[in-house]
């Protein structure tokens, strides 16, 4: 009867459209929110996250207002459990959320090489090590600002030559810029020398991430700054409160865009049943079983939902594919993962509230009297 159901769409092509539309945004949108709350999830989570510490000033949240001095490493690292330390100036032309921040680190282009989980796809280690201007970038900010190889790249009092390109299986990377430690001490207006923004730490092993944490807070504690340390997980999710919070709203609008997607093809169907009850009743007169109709009612509402999910998942992937897009504050940023893991859900999703939507009028068809139908024809 599948022919008979695509009839039965095409009947009202405006009315099916317009249906399918509606559950393409929805899915859309339940999309876009899965991509930043997949994003959160790998950038506070993970091997990265939870085997890393950060080293920051106390009671300081933007990069700006940290500044610990340099020489700290050499005290970390003498500490059980630390296998290599890595100072970092970190600057961002905004500390504020913002769909388009930019952040620099400024680190030994050896240490970044050995402790960061970055591949450079296209350039030079040895020309960031060689040129004191020189940068990498990671593969999200190259083609979100149409940046390649050999290009100057000026923001603010920041002007660097870009000389490689990377990628990350860590999203997040994928949308930092990394320079020589002295470049950004050294830039015009900063005066940071001999000052980091943070110190980060790659554990051991076998360390214990939170003994290591606070051993390290008291190792520094006589030092001319306070710190305070923790693992790199849960800093960047402390440093980007206030997005977690409104992510964690956002994900609610998800579900409610499904709950839209449900009224929406559940209305379509009834009043399409509604249009051809009498036609119903005649097909059971010649036959047809009630469980019968059940299924074609069923059957249409999947459909209309199932055709708004895949164009909707569809679209989305393909949005956040080609846009790269993050959101950041304070010097962290969450990029927008898509996944295919994320584009089935949404598919999975549409097909169990097109069924769930489809069971009153399917219903109602089953119940119908045949006789007071007929009757007025």
């Amino acid at each position: 009867m599948f022919k008979y159901v695509f009839r039965t769409l095409t009947r009202h092509r405006a009315r099916s459209l317009l249906t399918i539309l509606g559950s393409s945004v929805a899915i859309f949108v339940f999309c876009i929110v899965g991509s930043v709350q997949e994003g959160l999830n790998q950038l506070t989570m993970g091997v990265d996250a939870e085997r890393s510490l950060i080293v920051f000033q106390e009671n300081r949240f933007c990069p700006a207002t940290s500044r610990l001095p340099e020489d700290y490493a050499s005290k970390i690292q003498k500490i059980p459990g630390v296998k290599d330390v890595m100072p970092i100036q970190v600057w961002t032309n905004n500390c504020r959320a913002s769909l388009d921040v930019v952040v620099f680190h400024g680190a030994n282009p050896k240490k970044i090489q050995t402790m960061r989980p970055i591949r450079l796809i296209r350039g030079s280690w040895g020309l960031l090590e060689s040129q004191h201007d020189g940068a990498i970038l990671g593969r999200n900010i190259s083609m979100r600002r149409g940046l390649k190889v050999g290009d100057q790249f000026t923001i603010g009092e920041i002007s660097v030559k870009i000389v490689g390109v990377f990628e990350s299986d860590v999203p997040a990377e994928e949308n930092l810029i990394y320079t020589g430690l002295s470049f950004l001490q050294y830039t015009r207006g900063k005066e940071s020398a001999g000052l980091v923004t943070q110190h980060e730490v790659l554990l051991q092993p076998s360390a214990d991430a939170d003994r290591v944490a606070a051993d390290i807070d008291a190792a520094l504690r006589a030092g001319a700054v306070a710190t305070k340390t923790r693992r790199k997980g849960a800093f960047q999710a402390s440093t980007l409160t206030d997005l977690v919070d409104l992510i964690g709203f956002a994900h609610w609008l998800g579900y409610a865009c499904v709950a839209l997607v449900l009224s929406l093809v559940a209305t379509t169907t009834i009043m399409s049943v509604q249009d051809r009850m009498k036609e119903y009743a005649v097909l059971q007169t010649i036959g047809v079983r009630p469980m019968h109709t059940m299924r074609l009612v069923l059957a249409e509402s999947t459909m209309l939902c199932l055709l708004g999910g895949v164009a909707g998942s569809i679209v989305a992937l393909l949005v956040l594919y080609f846009g790269r897009f993050a959101i950041g504050a304070e010097g962290a940023t969450i990029a927008f993962q898509p996944s295919l893991q994320l584009v089935l859900l949404s598919i999975a999703m549409s097909l169990i509230v097109g069924l769930v939507a489809g069971l009153p009028p399917a219903f109602q068809t089953a119940r119908m009297s045949i006789v007071n139908e007929l009757k007025s024809a």
